[in-house]
């Protein structure tokens, strides 16, 4: 059984403000103080005292866009691999996608993930549930029943896979209004992208790879979030990679629809260039776009168009990855290096000060993904879900220092900025010192 520890953070500068003292007790914040002006005795044996000076204390952080793989791809991710990895980025809960095999469709299988998740205890695991029978885009799956479940699911995604059909995306939009879900849409339109590989413009032409214009996205969101004003619906949008699409997001906020959107970090720093590699470690779906997109997600993220950063983690086996770039699955790992990424594409540009990163990576996931007790402010009586971070520790990354069972990481041997040094799950330390804490 878990030991209750009471944790004295000292001189944490709480969203990279003024410092302060922190007292973790019982789950809870259960003081905050100036440096030193704690009640409490920091030399007692119940008592650990962590040095944070020149440390920031985030909220936990929160990813909306997670790929856990269990079950059916077990070789690849588990619930438990997953959530350390989770854990060791700084994150104390994560959006868990419905495309496992058999498909999260059904109030049965989010249960057995959100089960999975409670006992590895890493980080809160929320299944996100799909929004079709089989991911087919043919049926809806029982939306009510995971909404009705013990794993109480308001985000709905056939993510992998576009709701291209606008009948069934209209009737989902509708569905879930009842119980105040999310539909979120993976913005593909299929015909368009058949089989795409890399970004489509001069350089997909040069390196003979069939190209993906940023069109096959922009048409479903356009349509989509005409739909999502139609009904009068919450609609959200999975990994935005194009310019054009920030337009159409902001165009929409403008008119009142309740739309929100997402962008991963590997989009905000890399670009189609690295596909002249052929290294299929830069396979990505949606494709890495241009300098000019990138650009335009990092304003569209800085001015709040863009309202949160979700990783996408999307660990695949070396089988299925380091092969010729034709036959490689798409996707790249993301949950341990997000915070460094996020930290050279937002925080070194002086596009985010860390107040800004904990509003996209926490806060606003939180809001989004109607999730209870995370994304809350650093106050006392709140819940201890905190991360520590320094700003100014540089970390090379190295795929063997990785939690994840997969290794198909854009940034090997690349040095981000920034490194998590520990995380608090409702006050007891998932990750300390940089390492991950076993119960």
């Amino acid at each position: 059984m878990r030991q209750s520890v009471t944790y004295l953070i000292r001189n944490a500068h709480i969203l990279g403000g003024d410092a302060a003292d922190l007292v973790l007790r019982d789950g809870l914040i259960a003081e905050i103080a100036s440096p030193g002006g704690t009640a409490i005795d920091g030399a007692s044996q119940d008592v650990v005292t962590i040095d944070a000076t020149g440390l920031v204390a985030l909220p936990g952080l929160v990813d909306l866009h997670t790929h856990l793989r269990e079950p059916g791809r077990e070789d690849a991710e588990t619930v438990e691999s997953g959530s350390r990895a989770a854990a060791a980025g700084g994150f104390t809960a994560v959006f868990a996608m419905a495309n496992t095999s058999p498909v999260a469709d059904t109030a049965g299988t989010v249960e057995q993930v959100w089960r999975l998740g409670r006992e590895a205890g890493f980080v809160d695991v929320q299944p996100v549930g799909a929004v079709t029978m089989g991911l087919g885009g043919q049926q809806l799956a029982e939306l009510g029943a995971m909404a009705t479940s013990a794993a109480s699911v308001r985000v709905f995604s056939d993510d992998g896979k576009c709701v291209h059909d606008a009948v069934i995306m209209r009737r989902a939009l509708e569905y879930v209004k009842a119980f105040d879900g999310v539909i979120a849409q993976h913005a593909q339109e299929p015909r368009l992208t058949e089989d795409a590989q890399m970004n489509e413009g001069v350089l997909s032409g040069i390196l003979g790879l069939r190209g993906w214009p940023a069109v096959a996205e922009e048409a479903i969101i356009a349509r989509d979030v005409l739909l999502a004003e139609h009904v009068g619906s919450r609609l959200h949008i999975c990994h935005v990679s194009t310019s054009g699409s920030v337009e159409l997001i902001r165009w929409a906020k403008s008119r009142g629809i309740n739309v929100t959107a997402e962008v991963t970090p590997h989009h905000l720093l890399l670009t189609e260039q690295l596909v002249t590699s052929y290294d299929p470690v830069f396979k990505v779906n949606p494709p890495l776009r241009s300098d000019s997109d990138v650009e335009a997600l990092r304003a569209g993220l800085a001015d709040g168009t863009i309202d949160a950063v979700a990783t996408d983690h999307a660990p695949h086996t070396s089988e299925d990855k380091d092969c010729e770039w034709g036959a490689a699955a798409m996707g790249m790992i993301g949950l341990e290096t997000a915070v460094g990424v996020v930290a050279a594409a937002m925080v070194e540009t002086g596009l985010l000060d860390w107040a800004g990163v904990a509003d996209r990576m926490s806060f606003r996931p939180a809001r989004i993904g109607r999730l209870e007790g995370h994304g809350r402010p650093i106050e006392v009586g709140e819940p201890a879900n905190l991360v520590l971070i320094d700003p100014h520790a540089a970390r090379k990354v190295d795929r063997e220092m990785l939690q994840s069972k997969s290794s198909n990481t854009p940034y090997a041997g690349r040095t981000l900025p920034a490194s998590v040094v520990a995380t608090f799950l409702r006050g007891r330390a998932t990750l300390l010192g940089g390492a991950v804490v076993d119960s």
